[in-house]
């Protein structure tokens, strides 16, 4: 079995029962063992259960996990000083749950980026404070990542040379609630339109040293990348051919390896870049790599080690805090 030595893409949600009591919208049902999020039932226990994460990381060979807040906490209908409050309570709590598992668990602060304002704010103190990892959603209803009002965020991550784990969360498209469609489709096509937005826009030109990387192989991005470059090159309405080029700023970019084909992964890894594909299960989710070393055997020994281990190594930087 080969030693993973980081899963950047882990969820926990941290329970404070009588901090919990003070925020609306959230409760801990205690005798079913579930949070309720305004008005949903989170149930799968293990994300309340750091030592749940442990012990999988231990039976899987791997070393180190970063975790991050799962969609559910998102809560991006919330006001901003709701949101506020809110955020203060997921962070904090991520960042205890680090604490007490120190050398095993990072946790990445979540950025609420439909309150820009909000997101930059808590982007400068987490890295006044030494951080430079986050977790943020890729967009949602009326969040447009090529939008100005980014700007002092881009800056901020910019400056420290922050990692920024982008994962979606709900696709507002009622036609995507049958068929677990909201999940099987909604979330690539969140992915692919936040990544479009930062290449078209020129956000990943000019912030180059923030390490964007997304959730699930970056969406549909991979396959989409022929027809956003012809686009550009045949100067389609509303794009800037003064920037780089799609295909160039793809290679920008980093996603983790959960795709579920090994075709689409080497398709991943040809535009992206071999050494740009991270190791990410989405740990405890079943669409997640529960078994990764069985579920990535299919590809060579060389692709399998670049993914399991080299990559990270260039992106992880000091596993010291």
């Amino acid at each position: 079995m080969t030693p993973i030595p980081l899963d950047i893409h882990t969820h926990q949600v941290p329970i404070d029962v009588d901090a919990l009591a003070e925020l609306e919208g959230v409760s801990w049902d205690a005798a079913a063992n579930a949070l309720l999020v305004d008005g949903h039932k989170i149930g799968i226990r293990s994300l309340f259960q750091p030592d749940a994460l442990i012990a999988w990381l231990d039976t899987s060979g791997i070393a180190k996990a970063w975790i991050s807040a799962p969609p559910p906490l998102y809560r991006q209908q919330l006001a901003e000083q709701d949101a506020a409050r809110w955020v203060q309570y997921v962070n904090q709590g991520l960042a205890a749950i680090a604490r007490r598992h120190t050398g095993r668990l990072t946790a990445l602060p979540h950025l609420p980026i439909e309150h820009p304002n909000l997101a930059a704010d808590i982007a400068v103190r987490e890295i006044a404070d030494g951080g430079r990892r986050f977790s943020a959603p890729s967009g949602g209803p009326g969040c447009m990542l090529s939008d100005p009002r980014y700007d002092a965020l881009w800056h901020a991550l910019n400056g420290a040379g922050a990692f920024v784990l982008v994962h979606p969360g709900e696709c507002d498209d009622a036609r995507l609630q049958p068929f677990y469609l909201s999940n099987l489709l909604g979330n690539p096509y969140e992915t692919t339109v936040a990544i479009a937005h930062l290449v078209f826009g020129g956000v990943t030109a000019r912030y180059p040293d923030i390490t964007f990387c997304f959730a699930h192989g970056g969406g549909a991005a991979a396959m989409l990348a022929g027809r956003f470059e012809q686009g550009f090159r045949t100067d389609r309405p509303g794009i800037d051919t003064a920037l780089p080029s799609p295909r160039t700023a793809l290679r920008n970019l980093t996603v983790d390896c959960v795709i579920h084909d090994s075709d689409a992964l080497r398709l991943a890894q040809t535009v992206f870049g071999p050494d740009r594909i991270l190791f990410g299960s989405d740990w405890p989710f079943p669409m997640g790599l529960m078994r990764p070393h069985e579920q990535l055997a299919s590809l060579s020994k060389t692709e399998r080690e670049r993914i399991l281990g080299a990559n990270a190594a260039r992106f992880s930087g000091n596993e010291s805090d």
